[in-house]
């Protein structure tokens, strides 16, 4: 069976916070939301929550850690639908926060694994399906502290959050999808971050223990926007919910 009528998403980690919120927005659009999740009951419940509104949802059990994982997740996309017209990277590993003095290499890989290597194991697996549509796009959820800017500030609470992992899994990760952006123009390539870097804010979710004072329905804005920007839109651009913020 396959879909070639409607819009269709992958998220992955999307059982709950941003990816959750961004696969119900872009259901509640019509599109056709594969709801990426390591967690397959936790996945289930999510997807079956979306269902019952409305939306299109199909499960798919995915480890973005995983090789093996990563290709199940291509064979039962596969069954749904001949093309994918997004792709959004939104699983992230918070780390630690261990400060740099006692950072290992053991930590650092533990974050990258998700972060860095995770969006390039899964975009090189989707690459056909995304080729497959008329205007395929990619959704990086990044951060506002993979922003050298940003880090650099003394104004932003940030620059006094001294860790490695994350800030430079999210800097790689920026790195990673202007590269893409370049060298795959057929494709928009494009980093969100679920901010107000002017406004010194961010969502609130798991990962941040809910202290962030955006809702995460204010969060997934520069993801929905990048999700659904036209065939002239831009590639290559890092934003916020605001606009565009400095790298």
């Amino acid at each position: 069976m396959t879909n070639s009528e409607q819009t269709s998403v992958l998220i992955t980690g999307a059982n709950k916070g941003l990816g959750l919120e961004a696969a119900r927005r872009l259901g509640d659009q019509g599109w056709t939301v594969f709801l990426g999740s390591r967690d397959e009951g936790r996945g289930q419940a999510a997807a079956d929550k979306l269902t019952a509104g409305g939306a299109n949802v199909i499960m798919v059990p995915l480890d973005v850690t995983s090789d093996e994982s990563v290709s199940a997740a291509v064979r039962l996309v596969r069954e749904h639908t001949d093309r994918l017209d997004v792709l959004i990277n939104n699983a992230g590993a918070p780390g630690k926060a261990i400060a740099p003095a006692e950072a290992t290499v053991d930590e650092i890989h533990s974050v990258y694994d998700t972060n860095v290597y995770g969006p390039i194991r899964v975009t090189q697996a989707f690459l056909p399906l995304l080729r497959a549509a008329d205007h395929p796009r990619v959704v990086m959820v990044s951060s506002a502290v993979g922003s050298f800017a940003v880090v650099t500030d003394p104004e932003q609470p940030v620059s006094k959050f001294h860790e490695l992992a994350y800030s430079s899994s999210k800097a790689a990760l920026n790195m990673i999808t202007v590269r893409y952006a370049q060298a795959l123009p057929e494709i928009k390539f494009n980093m969100a971050t679920p901010g107000e870097v002017v406004n010194h804010k961010f969502a609130a979710t798991d990962m941040n223990h809910h202290t962030g004072q955006l809702t995460v329905t204010e969060g997934t804005d520069s993801i929905v926007r990048l999700a659904t920007i036209g065939a002239d839109g831009p590639t290559g651009i890092f934003i916020d919910r605001l606009g565009p913020i400095a790298w």
